[in-house]
């Protein structure tokens, strides 16, 4: 054995001359090895078999469902007006020709409906691997998206590429991660922690319970959904909200949604969840970038040093960053930087402190990796931004809280306001406020047929296209308007 190794190392001496360097190391298949594995060299017979090694492209994608669906909703409210009583959703399955399917779960409307099924034709016989090359595909045919219009209107206004790629992108992951074995958040990186921590989300909303009841209730429904669809409009209302959510799904800190009442109404209830729950609970309000600067000034200073953080109270990252010069309490936003392009002048400006990142805008998981990564060097902190939804968004949100390198606050959630599910097994669970990390390969949760077929029906029944949270307000108050800065 000794004699061998010595030849070994003798023929690798002279395979290494100025002149066969290089094509010894192709041929050998050492790449980046170089000469700090020369001493362990394999013999001739060895280097033989790497040259004749072939590798297998992947699986290529046969056909794309899109389904829109609607599941109910309670009668919530927010700056852009009322929740309707369906919220909408799209229900994307990605499926190769060794009939191995993806799924993922995109916001609703016909609009995004009918950008997926535009690009559903583009990527049939696409690697689900190559995600750069389908997303290159996508561009071409949507074009370069204008992030500058993201967060003007009442909600964003989000573009299609970053949109239909991000769901497409969660269904391939879906899929590596089913052939390989690996669940998605070894396939960003790998797991940082097993639980994922969320937070308590509360709405001002009217009585009812949404759905095909509307502003009526469920006479027979108890905890949580007896509480979900109880009337909510002052902070005694909304402590008893916290209070059955946190019970329920045993949450450790808790946001109110604002922008619904004037400042003082809402820093009441702010108030009144702290004397409720005490100095150990967590609290955040986000205004929805309804004040104007000198009210985010007034009732940001009134809330140093209750607050764990203040969500956008104010629009555009310059009067951000006027409001964060005038109080201590840190601000974040998933309004005013909602892209990468938005990232130099928030750095400049210091305009947050937090980025409530979101794969369903920024582009998917990988992309929102890359947010965590720039927050991290920017000394930015991080968490996630949600919206109605259900397990299959849940699951994706937990894989990728999961891999985050670093969480500074706890995620947003809008599950608690759901009954229903698309999922296989029912609801996904929460563990004294968090959710484990899913173990199965890809998302680690199935497609239910039978629930997405209900589910679609509803969607067919409800005559909703799109959301139109003003439409809904005016039922209830003729003649509201939307305004970006209210008070």
């Amino acid at each position: 054995m000794i004699n061998k190794n010595k030849h070994n190392r003798e023929k690798a001496k002279e395979a290494l001359s100025a002149d066969n360097r290089r094509d010894f190391i192709k041929k050998a298949g050492l790449g980046a090895l170089g000469m700090g594995g020369m001493l362990f060299l394999p013999d001739e017979k060895v280097i033989a078999q790497n040259t004749k090694k072939t590798f297998k492209t992947g699986p290529k994608i046969k056909q794309i469902n899109v389904t829109p669906i609607a599941f109910t909703d309670p009668p919530v409210l927010n700056a852009a007006g009322l929740h309707a009583p369906y919220a909408l959703r799209n229900i994307v399955e990605v499926i190769t020709d060794d009939n191995i399917s993806g799924i993922s779960e995109m916001h609703g409307g016909i609009a995004n409906t009918n950008a997926l099924e535009a690009a559903k034709g583009l990527l049939i016989g696409k690697d689900p691997f190559q995600l750069n090359e389908i997303k290159r595909t996508l561009q071409t045919h949507f074009g370069k998206e204008e992030a500058q219009k993201r967060g003007d209107a009442a909600y964003w206004n989000n573009g299609q590429l970053s949109t239909v790629f991000g769901a497409v992108e969660v269904a391939c992951l879906d899929i590596m991660g089913k052939i390989t074995g690996r669940p998605v958040v070894d396939l960003l990186g790998g797991k940082m922690r097993e639980q994922v921590p969320f937070a308590a989300y509360l709405f001002y909303k009217y009585e009812g319970a949404g759905g095909k009841l509307g502003f009526k209730t469920d006479n027979n429904a108890k905890g949580w959904a007896a509480v979900r669809q109880a009337k909510a409009l002052d902070p005694a209302g909304i402590v008893a909200e916290a209070k059955g959510m946190c019970e329920e799904f045993g949450f450790k800190s808790i946001k109110l949604k604002g922008g619904v009442f004037e400042p003082q109404k809402e820093v009441d209830a702010m108030f009144a969840l702290r004397e409720a729950f005490g100095p150990d609970v967590p609290l955040r309000v986000d205004p929805n970038a309804l004040w104007k600067v000198e009210t985010g000034i007034k009732y940001g200073k009134m809330m140093d040093g209750l607050l764990e953080y203040l969500e956008d109270p104010v629009r555009s990252q310059e009067n951000m960053a006027k409001v964060r010069k005038e109080i201590k309490t840190p601000l974040a936003t998933n309004m005013c930087t909602t892209a990468f392009e938005h990232i130099p002048s928030s750095i400049a400006l210091g305009s947050e402190d937090i980025i409530l990142t979101d794969h369903h805008y920024w582009g998917g998981l990988k992309a929102s990796m890359d947010v965590g990564r720039i927050c991290e060097v920017f000394g930015r902190g991080i968490s996630m931004h949600s919206n109605s939804h259900l397990g299959i968004s849940l699951a994706a949100m937990v894989h990728l809280g999961g891999a985050l390198p670093y969480l500074t606050t706890a995620l947003d959630t809008h599950y608690p306001w759901q009954s229903e599910e698309v999922i296989t097994g029912g609801r996904l669970k929460f563990e004294e406020g968090s959710v484990q990390v899913p173990q199965g390969p890809g998302l680690g949760v199935e497609l239910d047929k039978k629930a997405l077929a209900l589910l679609h029906k509803n969607y067919l029944d409800s005559g909703l296209t799109k959301r139109d949270d003003a439409k809904e307000m005016q039922k209830v108050q003729p003649g509201w308007v939307f305004k970006n800065d209210r008070w």
